[in-house]
């Protein structure tokens, strides 16, 4: 099921099928904010409002354009300054996929996204927030490292995601947990192959424990992403065992996904941050959240069947 998903996130035909489809709206608002600046504010407004805190994802990716990835810049740059406006700002970071911002354009792709980012990450400064750096599929995970690295040059709080369904991440972790250094982990939402990643749901779960150790035995500032109800209680065990402070880590859920256990890991009085999706390109984001967890996509066919 799950690689028969993610190999739809890339079939032009089945996008055009799935976002043509009689209500496919009553999904996208399930798991995305929706297509505007105002629906993102909207969101984090409501969010905030109970107490979350909220990291932004203007959506898009594998930009081969250089003036949509101008685009995408402006955006991320002018929903901050919305954000600042509105006093949103310090309770909320930005998510940057650099593919959405040039890294995949031929010839100077990586430092035109490096550029486009080091603009995104002055804008979030100015605005008194923070950017984080999506993590994408395994060919483009030295480049986001390098990257991440020049922008911390002038940025130090910028965040980087890691994903544990790599071999790499283990020791990806043992590099990245030092003092000042934000790291999310998730398991990963990209198809990759054997020969670079985990392929068993176990083995992804083993290695997730492993890099949290790491992560919570180091310096740094790490950000839990999970919404794998064994995964969190483990997380909340390790945390008391590596006696940290509630204020020293997070965790992090997605947008429409599980909102009792955000909710009552806030009562328990843990941090969350809600991983809020906008944008018009909500295609390969949704079939990936269905692919990451296919309980997701009975709720997409119920909002169907029951309109």
């Amino acid at each position: 099921m799950r690689g028969t998903l993610l190999s739809l996130a890339g079939s032009e035909a089945v996008k055009h099928a799935v976002t043509s489809a009689p209500g496919i709206g009553d999904i996208v608002t399930r798991f995305a904010a929706g297509e505007s600046d105002d629906d993102a504010v909207r969101a984090t407004s409501d969010l905030q409002d109970e107490g979350f805190a909220v990291t932004l994802d203007y959506l898009g990716e594998d930009t081969l354009d250089r003036q949509q990835a101008d685009q995408t810049t402006g955006a991320y740059i002018r929903i901050l300054a919305r954000l600042a406006d509105a006093g949103l700002a310090a309770g909320t970071e930005v998510s940057l996929k650099l593919s959405a911002v040039g890294q995949a354009l031929p010839d100077d792709g990586n430092e035109i996204s490096t550029d486009n980012a080091m603009a995104i990450c002055a804008a979030a400064a100015n605005a008194g927030t923070t950017v984080t750096l999506d993590m994408e599929d395994h060919t483009t995970t030295d480049l986001t490292l390098e990257t991440l690295a020049a922008l911390r040059a002038n940025f130090p709080d910028t965040g980087a995601v890691l994903q544990a369904y790599l071999h790499r991440t283990e020791g990806d972790c043992r590099d990245l947990a030092f003092a000042g250094s934000r790291i999310r982990l998730c398991k990963g939402a990209y198809n990759e192959p054997e020969s670079v990643a985990l392929q068993s749901r176990a083995d992804v779960d083993r290695n997730y424990v492993r890099c949290m150790k790491v992560l919570l035995a180091g310096g740094g500032y790490p950000m839990f992403a999970t919404h794998d109800d064994r995964l969190i209680s483990i997380a909340e065990a390790l945390t008391r065992r590596y006696d940290r402070a509630s204020d020293s880590y997070e965790f992090q859920m997605l947008y429409g996904v599980r909102r009792d256990e955000q909710r009552r890991l806030l009562v328990d009085g843990e941090k969350v941050r809600v991983y809020v999706p906008y944008g018009t390109e909500w295609y390969g984001y949704l079939v990936r959240r269905m692919a990451e967890r296919p309980a997701n996509l009975s709720l997409g066919v119920r909002a169907i069947l029951e309109r």
